[in-house]
């Protein structure tokens, strides 16, 4: 009986256990624990991570990619035209003739485009979540160019008129290339659309006010004509009338763009991919069309009549930068530097994201510069003020979009910077 009793103790329940304890754990760990610890994690790391990448830009059809690269191409599409228009206005006179109706529509069109790439939520989130963007950057608009241009001015001794035309091109408001470019540099869109707004309805009281205050030295300013003149051009009050005058349409086709996007989703998928291209070349022509139409115009005055003489391409060139014209580009060019690097600083050191600061930097560097023409030459005797405004459309829009194109290449998508703060 003992050992019946211990042979079943012994042979039956000892042995099954015995082969469950050696045999079952032997096969799940080579089996199912080990493999599963080196060959599972990094599989679902990398999948977490490339599904990121590939709702960004792997997900993109090759041909929408492609229109991608021709629109960050902004740059080179602004020098060449730029070189055009310097050396053979006429290519543009098409475009000038039939102005400023031709500049009110470019502009209606590239604030269209640019609003098929907004969804209506996002603007109106950007006013009940982030109202201090929108004030910092209105704020910053009106006292760094302003203040900069003044310096700069004084700084390089230039003439008066000079000096009032550089003033005024900084007290303009925001101009709608800067949205374009702040696309491009995959910043915040929505902020760059409506600080353009709100600069532009501020530019009614504001712009002939510090013009007045800034520029009162050198001439007499009529504030009350300039705030007039700037009304009848606004891109904002006047977008119901009929008369389209220069940037008579902001507000109105972004709002349009973005209903459309939100009503006929499919539809505006279809056409959103060409948008950004179609702004960006709208764009180049608009500011080669200002800086030919009214350069040419200041030859006599400026005593560069060799721009359009048989001269040679490099007596032409020397003849450009020699003399007052020089220190126009000259001018122009730190002021505008000056924009984007202290938009930037200024933002960084309040504590702004990355997609906002370059929104800011962007839209304080760039400014409306037709309005500044349509300004210098209506209310300024001599052609001269309204040089630095013509010479920025294509200096401010090249070195905009350069760098708008630079911060394009050194970083991801918006929702990546988003995901680094």
């Amino acid at each position: 009986m003992s050992f019946t009793l211990t042979h079943r103790l012994f042979l039956s329940p000892p042995q099954r256990t015995h082969l469950r304890f050696t045999f079952k754990p032997h096969t799940l760990k080579p089996i199912v624990s080990s493999p599963s610890k080196p060959s599972y994690r990094p599989i679902v790391s990398s999948l977490s991570h490339n599904s990121e990448h590939l709702s960004v830009t792997q997900a993109k059809p090759r041909w929408e990619n492609m229109l991608s690269t021709a629109a960050s191409l902004y740059p080179l599409y602004v020098t060449v035209g730029g070189v055009v228009a310097c050396f053979k206005p006429s290519a543009f006179a098409w475009f000038v003739e039939r102005g400023p109706s031709s500049y009110s529509f470019s502009l209606g069109l590239i604030m269209l485009a640019m609003g098929l790439t907004l969804e209506l939520k996002d603007l109106l989130n950007l006013f009940t979540q982030r109202p201090l963007s929108i004030l910092f950057g209105c704020v910053a608009q009106y006292t760094i160019m302003p203040t900069f241009a003044m310096i700069i001015s004084k700084t390089l001794g230039l003439s008066p008129s000079l000096s009032v035309g550089l003033i005024l091109l900084g007290c303009c408001p925001g101009g709608a290339a800067s949205t374009v470019v702040t696309f491009i540099a995959r910043g915040d869109v929505s902020l760059s659309t409506v600080m353009t707004v709100c600069t532009t309805l501020g530019a009614v009281i504001l712009t002939p006010l510090l013009t007045m205050v800034l520029a009162g030295t050198y001439v007499s300013i009529d504030a009350i004509g300039l705030s007039i003149s700037t009304l009848q051009v606004s891109p904002i009050l006047f977008f119901a009338s009929c008369d389209l005058r220069l940037g008579d349409v902001v507000v109105a086709p972004v709002l349009l763009g973005s209903y459309l996007q939100s009503t006929f989703p499919l539809v505006v998928k279809m056409i959103t991919p060409f948008a950004p291209l179609f702004a960006v070349l709208l764009s180049s022509l608009l500011a080669c069309s200002v800086f030919s139409g009214n350069v040419v115009r200041f030859n006599s005055s400026i005593g560069n009549a060799s721009l359009v003489s048989d001269a040679s391409l490099v007596s032409r060139l020397q003849s450009l930068l020699s003399g007052g014209v020089g220190a126009v580009i000259l001018s122009v060019m730190l002021l505008h530097f000056t924009g984007f690097f202290v938009g930037y600083i200024s933002a960084t050191i309040c504590r702004f994201r990355e997609a906002e600061r370059r929104a800011i930097s962007i839209e304080v560097g760039m400014q409306n510069s037709s309005l500044g023409v349509v300004l210098a030459t209506t209310h300024f005797t001599s052609p001269v003020v309204a040089l630095p405004p013509a010479m920025s459309a294509v200096i401010m829009n090249i070195m905009g979009s350069s760098l708008g194109f630079f911060w394009r290449q050194i970083s991801g998508s918006k929702q990546e910077l988003e995901d680094q703060e």
